[in-house]
């Protein structure tokens, strides 16, 4: 077979940033230990590229959602570090927990007797405090089923960590209430919106996964963590419009002057939305602003600001999470985990 043609996407993991986030964040969980989530493909930016920068800067313990992310974590460290936070939904899950080593967080009493059933073993316990998501409901916490776990690490889960809401204490102090009354090892309650409210949330371990990967969903956090996606894409054709001449889908933009622009290999397939419309691009500290709809494919921006730009030549998309998120409305996890397997392809 001849080599594959080069892309016209990529996406740039700055891997010193990633472990400059993940330390910044372990020295702000205090005397706790901080882990790191590495669940939906580490946040959309690749576990392969990811997580061995995660283990290497010193992350111990690493959480997944779904048991079939547990394969591709696997690779890179060992099966009894990596968590799952869906719990022993089914038998097979903790038959297949049983065999690897991989730790199920026991969610609910039907969880627990799944993981009785098949055998159990070290385990972790998740509490509803308050989201009423995943986690065992508070008065379900004295059940006899829960005295038979072996539980490594009590945990909840925080609801308005990145705001300055009552709820954070509420969570908080009935979490304290229920630590005492259950048999672990170890405590886990703060996210990294947590790790930012204070000591008073770290207890032994803390889970941050959105700013290990440039999120900064507090003002804590600024100055803190840097960012790590970059994504950059190719112009595939440049072109000039006359006065009048009208851009993209529904003809939402129309030219009131002669103006070089620029097709970019980029569109809502690969995660960049149409709530990027209005935005811009970037060639070094040149704007390139976003012309009328973005398509499935592709964008054309005007290079008026760069009218040296060329086919093949690359464009960076401004991918500084909160501001993205200021200007697509977008969160900034979605913004991250919405990326299109194209960026990521080689």
């Amino acid at each position: 077979m001849p080599d594959k043609p080069s892309p016209t996407l990529r996406l740039a993991i700055d891997k010193d940033a990633l472990a400059h986030n993940w330390r910044a964040l372990d020295r702000m969980s205090g005397a706790a230990n901080a882990g790191a989530a590495v669940k939906a493909d580490c946040y959309g930016l690749g576990v392969d590229s990811c997580v061995p920068v995660l283990r290497d800067a010193g992350a111990k313990q690493f959480f997944v959602a779904h048991w079939s992310e547990v394969e591709a974590v696997a690779r890179h460290v060992p099966a009894a570090s990596i968590s799952v936070l869906h719990g022993t939904v089914k038998p097979d899950d903790a038959t297949f927990a049983r065999a690897t080593g991989v730790i199920p967080i026991i969610n609910s009493l039907h969880q627990a007797q799944v993981w009785l059933e098949a055998g159990g073993g070290p385990c972790h316990l998740m509490v509803d405090t308050g989201i009423n998501r995943l986690g065992l409901s508070m008065h379900e916490v004295g059940d006899p089923l829960i005295g038979h776990l072996e539980i490594d690490v009590l945990m909840s889960h925080l609801a308005c960590a990145d705001e300055d809401s009552a709820m954070n204490g509420e969570q908080l102090a009935a979490f304290r209430a229920i630590i005492p009354t259950v048999r672990h090892k170890s405590v886990s309650f703060a996210n990294s919106a947590g790790i930012a409210l204070g000591s008073d949330y770290h207890f032994d371990l803390t889970r941050p996964g959105l700013s290990l990967y440039g999120g900064i969903p507090r003002a804590e956090l600024e100055g803190e963590i840097r960012q790590v996606a970059m994504p950059q894409a190719a112009i595939i054709q440049t072109r000039r419009l006359a006065a009048g001449d009208r851009v993209g889908y529904n003809a939402t933009f129309t030219a009131s002057s002669a103006m070089p622009v620029g097709v970019v290999s980029l569109g809502y397939a690969d995660g960049f939305l149409r709530s990027w419309a209005g935005g811009h691009l970037l060639h070094g500290n040149a704007a390139l602003p976003i012309l009328g709809k973005v398509s499935m494919d592709m964008i054309v921006v005007d290079l008026s600001q760069a009218p040296d730009l060329r086919e093949g030549d690359w464009v960076d998309v401004p991918y500084f999470l909160p501001d993205a998120a200021q200007q697509t409305s977008l969160g900034q996890y979605e913004l991250l985990t919405i990326l299109g397997s194209r960026l990521k392809a080689r």
